[in-house]
């Protein structure tokens, strides 16, 4: 299972860990973001910290309804205890966590500040 919270913004936050090149582990705070159907965005620079594989060229719509083109890099993250080959876009935002990492899981957010945010296995 993993465990967030809603912070003052009405986000659903977790914490999200994700593997370098050498294997060490890095941990982000990321939105959970249901409008995205990637599996998690990054900033350009936590990219280049973790040494991410790039891999291609894409494009996305964005909430306001543009679209705009993104580096893709290959990733690992530790999702649910397990690590996870994804993809990960390079976007100028907070990390997101999309659809596609939580594919198979139910998603639970008592939406108050400081509410509980409940991701797990169906």
């Amino acid at each position: 299972m993993i465990s967030g919270v809603v912070n003052a913004f009405r986000e659903a936050v977790i914490r999200i860990v994700v593997l370098d090149q050498l294997g060490e582990a890095h941990e982000f705070d990321a939105v959970v973001d249901t409008g995205f159907n990637g599996s998690l965005t990054l900033p350009m620079n936590k990219i280049s910290d973790l040494n991410l594989t790039w891999r291609t060229r894409g494009s996305a719509i964005i909430a306001n309804g543009t679209i705009d083109e993104c580096d893709i890099y290959y990733g690992i993250v530790m999702w649910d205890g397990h690590p996870q080959s994804i993809l990960v876009e390079a976007a100028d935002t907070a990390p997101l966590v999309g659809m596609r990492l939580m594919t198979g899981y139910r998603i639970v957010i008592d939406d108050v500040d400081g509410g509980q945010v409940t991701i797990q296995t169906l």
